[in-house]
């Protein structure tokens, strides 16, 4: 929220050392306290600047002459970050305490201080007229639309992807099992992503984005009624594969709509919105539901379509191929 203040007033390279310098500096702190007021209080200023910095890449990455393939990159890396701390932080902090792992997550944050020098701090401030004169306009029914189809989409899949070991777990299939599955998963996540990112910006962004709607769609289809292992498998893997080759294509779309930041601003804020609605909803539904998951995975089908339709209404008409 505080980004729509200072997004377009200040120098994006200085922004970003200070919202690190914040990062780093929290996560220090937060290693030391023991009073756990104090620590919600540090772990909301940090979260406030590590939330700043995504708006930072996001706006930068729309800019790019190919956003798709940074979209794709920022999913790549965010994916390949996600699948190295699961890996290696539960061995590596087995015997440690909390504080070891704010104190490492500081430490990856000061490694990022040694790329915010090729930020282009003025970006935003420095746009040519042509790029802000009134044809290239965006009627605000399309921004409305774009902003639906990100809040959705992010709710529908953090609604089923937070409960798929319980849905696993529902069907009778082993933990084991079940875990190496959702590894897979993530592997296919990783690799959808890189498809993406290789991609790029394409005339065929908007069969892609169908495609992969249809296949989400299908992955969600498959979890209905109990599924046995096979097809658990087969569903996690399609919906994580199709999820994140979706991002890209959704997040260079809503770029096409924005001249500023403030546009991709707001679709930082609906992907936390959706983050934090999702799995609120989803539990509630498998609660009231006793146990079980037909009325999530029916809410949760209902938003991916709707998502996939007001993605299609937000695509300006013709998408010009990049390099």
């Amino acid at each position: 929220m505080p980004a729509y203040l200072w997004l377009r007033r200040m120098n994006l390279r200085t922004a970003s050392y200070l919202f690190t310098a914040v990062v780093i500096a929290g996560n220090v702190v937060s290693g030391l306290l023991d009073d756990f007021g104090l620590l919600i209080v540090v772990r909301v200023v940090t979260s406030l600047a590590a939330g700043s910095i995504t708006v930072i890449i996001l706006t930068l990455s729309g800019k790019t002459s190919n956003p798709s393939r940074a979209f794709g990159i920022f999913v790549v890396f965010q994916l390949a970050m996600g699948a190295l701390i699961l890996a290696v932080f539960p061995s590596l902090f087995a015997g440690a305490g909390v504080a070891a792992i704010y104190w490492t997550l500081a430490g990856l944050a000061v490694l990022c201080l040694l790329v915010v020098n090729r930020i282009d701090g003025e970006v935003l401030r420095t746009s040519s007229p042509a790029a802000t004169s009134a044809p290239s306009r965006v009627p605000i029914f399309k921004a409305a639309a774009g902003m639906a189809a990100v809040l959705l989409f992010y709710v529908a899949l953090s609604g089923v992807w937070s409960f798929m070991a319980q849905i696993s777990a529902g069907s009778g299939i082993d933990l084991s099992a079940s875990s190496l599955i959702l590894s897979l998963a993530t592997v296919a996540g990783i690799l959808s992503a890189l498809t993406a990112t290789a991609l790029g910006d394409t005339p065929r962004r908007r069969i892609y984005l169908i495609a992969g709607y249809v296949g989400m769609a299908l992955s969600i289809g498959l979890l209905f009624d109990s599924p046995a292992l096979v097809r658990f498998a087969i569903a996690a893997v399609i919906f994580k594969f199709a999820w994140t080759f979706i991002l890209p294509y959704l997040l260079s779309t809503l770029s096409d709509l924005s001249n500023g930041g403030h546009l991709m601003n707001t679709t930082n804020l609906m992907i936390g919105s959706g983050f934090s609605i999702g799995p609120i909803v989803s539990g509630a539904l498998i609660q009231s539901g006793a146990g079980s998951f037909t009325g999530m995975l029916v809410f949760a089908l209902t938003g991916v379509l709707a998502s996939g339709a007001f993605v299609l209404v937000a695509q300006r008409r013709k998408v010009a191929p990049r390099i």
